[in-house]
């Protein structure tokens, strides 16, 4: 075919943005950001955002360009990540690079997304007040057992995801994972998936060193400035969670950074077993 995108994935701290820069250097190529996160302008720290002689080192797609208050979900990020290669493609680029950690939204890249029924709304505000006088738990209770194979494949501490799931199971009556048909989405260029990884402990030090640097440079002032925010959707994601919880008082700093550390490992680990399963990746030692 000639065209090829290059994705760069892997799990949270592994080096991902040095290696795709490296990459787009050799291949005359920007870079595009697949995070589900960085692509919130608010969310700098948080979100480990490349420093600015990264992002000036090439041409970077999708970092800090809208609002929190602004939708954005795997179909969106999938129709117009196209659109922009395809376009780039147009321009002359027959290598592109994109690099990122969000499963999600590569996968709908790759693959396009299957379609879910609607859903009613009385069953969505009937979860969401569930949610806040239950609590998350009750709600993962009952997704584990209306859907096991979801509740085993999702992030089942982000309300987002859960109450997602739940609500398409109970205004259709079946799982939520009966939707998916896996079948693949035609795409004109070629895909090269390449995943970096580390030694598990090397990985866990980076990201409890990355935590420390997040908080020095004013993670609990970034998360304050979003509390009129907090109920939105970007902001149910680890590293804000942990610090709304420490500023309502419900936990000293100390235990927040402690849990952001354990909570982003555990992202990190279920990213990993994400990717395992697809035989396209080649994996490097990053």
């Amino acid at each position: 075919m000639g065209r090829r995108l290059v994705i760069i994935l892997g799990p949270t701290a592994v080096g991902k943005t040095d290696y795709s820069i490296s990459k787009a250097l050799e291949f005359g190529s920007p870079v595009i950001s697949c995070d589900s996160r960085q692509i919130y302008k608010e969310m700098r720290i948080g979100t480990a955002v490349p420093p600015k002689e990264q992002l000036e080192a090439v041409k970077h797609y999708f970092i800090q360009t809208s609002s929190v208050t602004e939708a954005w979900d795997a179909g969106r990020y999938a129709d117009e990540a196209l659109a922009l290669a395809a376009r780039l493609f147009e321009e002359g680029h027959e290598t592109l690079v994109m690099c990122g950690g969000s499963m999600f939204y590569i996968d709908a890249v790759c693959r396009g997304l299957d379609v879910f029924p609607p859903t009613d709304p009385a069953v969505r505000k009937a979860l969401q007040e569930r949610l806040a006088q239950e609590g998350l738990s009750a709600l993962t209770g009952e997704l584990s057992r209306l859907d096991p194979a979801t509740a085993g494949a999702i992030d089942l501490s982000n309300p987002a995801r859960v109450l997602r799931a739940l609500e398409v199971c109970l205004s259709s009556g079946r799982p939520f994972s009966s939707f998916k048909t896996g079948k693949q989405a035609k795409r004109d260029f070629e895909i090269e998936k390449i995943g970096l990884s580390r030694p598990r402990e090397e990985l866990y030090d980076r990201i409890n060193r990355r935590v420390d640097a997040m908080i020095e440079e004013g993670l609990e002032e970034e998360v304050r400035s979003l509390l009129p925010y907090r109920s939105l959707t970007p902001l149910q994601t680890v590293g804000y969670r942990e610090m709304f919880d420490c500023l309502d008082g419900k936990t000293t700093l100390e235990e927040a950074v402690a849990l952001i550390k354990q909570h982003t490992r555990n992202y990190a680990k279920r990213q990993l077993t994400w990717w395992r399963r697809d035989k396209d990746i080649r994996w490097l030692e990053a």
